[in-house]
């Protein structure tokens, strides 16, 4: 299948996952979605990359732990905005993490142009969820959407420490190896605040089996999928299927939630778009959010 086309998969698996947890927020707190999603995932990902076969030092333990915090706490402040806000803005609003790391670590003039861009698509996008009587959930949307974006930048810094891998003995510490250790102590260590309201799903088989859907969806298959695409494409390429991904989001909430954009919300997700292809780089995979 070519690079692109997989691609555009990975984002409709991406997205369709969060539509799919939004459809839980009535029977399981925002929060406990997200925990019940990390978790499961570490367990996909535990299970296929076996990390406890390499040999790892102290500090690449110590860099994948704090990778796995950032990475829970990233995905707790998404579902929470999500909860408030339609997809495709929520998603649009996020960008603006790593948009602002290629700002402050670039050198050229496409990043600064970039990171106005990516501001002013934003305020737009804020602007209109104010405006149009989020009144107080709305606030509470963009707050946890501003906090899963500065999350994604410090997860892009030390995911450049993390993915690096290297030899460890006779195996080698990839990029999703590492996820899936970072995953397993995020979930352990939310688990003492968010574990409590996961009870339902021990005693309902269908919603179990939706929550490990959610987990596959928006996290194992996009970001085994973005491994792939990054070896196949240029870094132009990939920069324009990055910028897909809030369109992609936004149809998603447009089919599955009935959350359909119109006037300045489409410009915002348009300058947001414009601004990841200027800034974004052939670089480790972002994790998958949605």
């Amino acid at each position: 299948m070519p690079a692109p086309a997989l691609f555009v998969f990975s984002g409709l698996a991406q997205y369709l996952g969060a539509a799919v947890a939004v459809g839980l927020f009535e029977t399981l707190a925002a929060p406990t979605v997200a925990w019940l999603r990390i978790a499961v995932a570490a367990v996909v990902l535990l299970a296929w990359r076996r990390p406890w076969r390499v040999r790892w030092t102290r500090a690449d333990l110590g860099a994948a732990a704090l990778f796995g915090v950032v990475l829970a706490l990233m995905n707790i402040s998404f579902y929470i905005a999500i909860e408030a806000l339609p997809l495709g803005t929520a998603v649009a609003i996020e960008f603006l993490g790593p948009v602002a790391v290629a700002a402050v670590t670039g050198h050229g003039w496409r990043e600064r142009l970039g990171i106005v861009v990516a501001a002013c698509g934003v305020v737009l996008l804020a602007g209109v969820e104010l405006e149009t009587g989020g009144g107080e959930q709305a606030r509470r949307g963009l707050i946890a959407i501003g906090l899963a974006a500065v999350c994604w930048a410090g997860y892009i810094l030390l995911g450049r420490r993390v993915a690096g891998g290297g030899r460890r003995g006779a195996a080698r510490v990839d990029g999703v190896t590492s996820l899936a250790v970072a995953m397993s102590v995020g979930a352990v260590v939310t688990a003492p605040v968010l574990v409590g309201g996961a009870r339902p799903v021990l005693h309902d088989a269908h919603l179990a089996i939706l929550v490990v859907a959610i987990a596959v969806l928006s996290s194992v298959v996009p970001y085994a999928i973005e491994q792939v695409v990054l070896r196949r494409v240029t870094a132009a390429t990939f920069a324009v299927l990055l910028a897909m991904l809030p369109a992609t989001a936004a149809v998603v909430g447009a089919l599955a939630l009935r959350q359909w954009p119109h006037g300045w919300e489409i410009v915002g997700l348009a300058l947001v778009s414009v601004a990841i292809v200027l800034t974004a780089t052939r670089r480790e995979p972002s994790a998958p959010t949605g």
